[in-house]
């Protein structure tokens, strides 16, 4: 119970940052589709990787009944979702050290007059670079699914093992009790046999 609680949870926080994370990318590859101009691998292969991490998370999140029968597999693919996040990250860690925001003097100046003498106030102009910053933003989400990818890897792992332990628990169990049944069956038809063997004599 307490894997299942632990993937639907670590799923469902995939799901809600690969949405935002493949919106903002998505604007960058219409803007280079309009422009006629070829997308940039630091943000084609992010975009790529979070479509199709997106969907893999809704599918196996809806469909969790079949994904935890086959839970070494769900494990294996995360794994490879953990490595091509990695690999998008990579391409797009130029963005770390960039400075979205710059605070900048326009020139002007405000004098404040009052019984105690004046004071003059210099004004600042500030400017935001959305591009910058929401690529900033991408590359937050893509270190946090790649961390977030990992531990549903390993959740999974461990779910698949716990599954395959019990299964093959039981299947030792029926084969036990199969043994059983057909050994107190046996008995009981020699029992049957001897009892009918002395009637006849």
């Amino acid at each position: 119970m307490i894997f299942a609680i632990l993937f639907t949870f670590w799923r469902f926080a995939e799901i809600v940052t690969l949405i935002p994370l493949m919106g903002m990318l998505a604007y960058f590859v219409h803007i280079y589709v309009d422009a006629n101009v070829l997308t940039p691998n630091y943000i084609l292969i992010l975009f790529i990787v979070s479509v199709l991490g997106l969907a893999w998370a809704v599918f196996t999140l809806f469909s969790y009944h079949r994904s935890s029968s086959n839970a070494r597999f769900v494990s294996l693919v995360d794994l490879g979702f953990v490595g091509a996040l990695i690999a998008g990250v990579y391409y797009l860690r130029f963005i770390a050290n960039a400075d979205c925001a710059s605070l900048d003097r326009d020139g002007g100046s405000h004098t404040l007059s009052g019984s105690l003498g004046s004071i003059t106030i210099n004004t600042f102009d500030l400017s935001f670079n959305k591009s910058c910053a929401m690529l900033k933003a991408c590359f937050a989400f893509g270190i946090m699914n790649t961390i977030f990818f990992f531990i549903t890897a390993v959740v999974a792992f461990f779910h698949g093992d716990r599954a395959a332990t019990t299964e093959r628990r039981v299947v030792t169990e029926r084969h036990h009790s199969h043994r059983r049944r057909s050994h107190s069956g046996s008995h009981h038809s020699r029992r049957s046999s001897h009892s009918h063997h002395r009637t006849y004599v």
